[in-house]
């Protein structure tokens, strides 16, 4: 079983950043792990998702403005969000790979002025 906890959340104004952290607590080893969200009245949708080698992708509508990163050793997963708009407001959740899909239970951005 792997857990996984994000933290990082809150309210930000419009051209503000914030950090989102996930800690994924088990033994079972993880390959990829990543950032979901789910905005109000929208479906769910990859943000950013990260390999253990590092690759990277992320959905078009915020590749130049978040950055994905991970502590392996850690076991760790991170999204720094920078220029955020009020389009970025979702409940985001941690995701990662160890065999099967896990999920965290999200943590709320709300980007409004």
């Amino acid at each position: 079983q792997v857990q996984l906890v994000e933290s990082g959340g809150g309210l930000v104004q419009p051209g503000g950043s914030l950090r989102l952290s996930c800690a994924a607590s088990g033994t079972i080893s993880i390959s990829d792990m990543g950032w979901y969200r789910r905005a109000p009245g929208k479906e769910r949708e990859l943000v950013a998702d990260i390999t253990s080698g590092g690759r990277t992708r992320y959905t078009d509508s915020v590749r130049g403005r978040f950055t994905i990163s991970r502590d392996n050793a850690k076991r760790m997963v991170y999204l720094q969000m920078n220029s955020l708009k009020p389009g970025d407001t979702a409940a985001y959740y941690c995701w990662a790979y160890g065999g099967m899909a896990y999920w965290g239970k999200g943590t709320l951005v709300t980007v409004s002025s």
